[in-house]
């Protein structure tokens, strides 16, 4: 399952906001205020601090969290410059709105979804991937909240593709975004998580746990499905062996 993300300029970036002076001789610095989407955290703090060091005058302060409950806040003039969405369909609305420049969105990314477990889960994810939430050692399933998380949504429409939704839909427990939701499975108040891939690639997610890429509900053509197995090669030796994915379509 794949989730297409968005970055919105809007109206307010056309005059940043001014930030005070620390003496009367030095320029005042502007503050560029960024609405993230929270599977961004892990790459977008460094982008900050590097923009900020080419930028001295540029003051960037962002914002982690679900792309509903920022297109909430955006609704009502929240005082944001930039809108990095995790999907596409927050920032069309906001432009039919007249809340934001239309020229200005474009797709900066697209994530995918993985199911992540604890390292030492007895959940054989490797072999049964998806199929294994049906476990009854998986006892709590956690997900982002698919009221108002991008990955929330895709979590839960790779569970009704894969026949399983409505036999473990008892178990869920929400995160507020899908940050959250990884926070859930690694701290053990959830026995696995379907999670964002950029999260399981993080250092501490990788040390801590096993994944399996939901490849089938990419839309990857063979060529492609080998390419993305080269580029995100899981750190456990024991999931570059024998892992089949599920046969199914988007």
């Amino acid at each position: 399952m794949s989730v297409v993300a968005a970055l919105l300029v809007l109206p307010g970036l056309l005059g940043c906001s001014r930030a005070g002076r620390k003496s009367p001789e030095e320029p005042p610095v502007s503050i560029l205020s960024v609405a993230a989407a929270a599977d961004l955290r892990f790459v977008l703090d460094d982008i900050a601090l590097e923009f900020q060091g080419k930028h001295p005058d540029i003051q960037v302060r962002v914002t982690y969290g679900s792309s509903g409950n920022f297109f909430a806040q955006l609704t009502n003039n929240a005082p944001f410059d930039l809108f990095l969405s995790a999907d596409t369909d927050y920032p069309r609305r906001l432009i039919e709105q007249g809340l934001a420049a239309r020229a200005s969105a474009f797709v900066y990314a697209v994530g995918h979804l993985v199911v992540w477990v604890p390292r030492d889960s007895s959940l054989d994810i490797e072999k049964l991937g998806v199929q294994a939430l049906l476990d009854p050692s998986a006892r709590k399933i956690a997900i982002a909240n698919p009221r108002h998380a991008p990955y929330g949504r895709a979590a839960e429409a790779a569970l009704r593709t894969a026949g399983v939704y409505d036999r473990v839909r008892e178990r869920l427990v929400y995160g507020d975004n899908v940050a959250q939701t990884a926070q859930f499975v690694q701290t053990g108040s959830a026995d696995v998580g379907l999670i964002a891939l950029s999260l399981a690639l993080t250092p501490t997610m990788r040390a801590s746990g096993r994944y399996w890429l939901l490849r089938r509900f990419l839309g990857l053509g063979e060529d492609n499905r080998k390419k993305d197995e080269r580029d995100h090669q899981p750190q456990d030796d024991r999931q570059s062996e024998g892992v089949t994915p599920l046969e199914l379509e988007q």
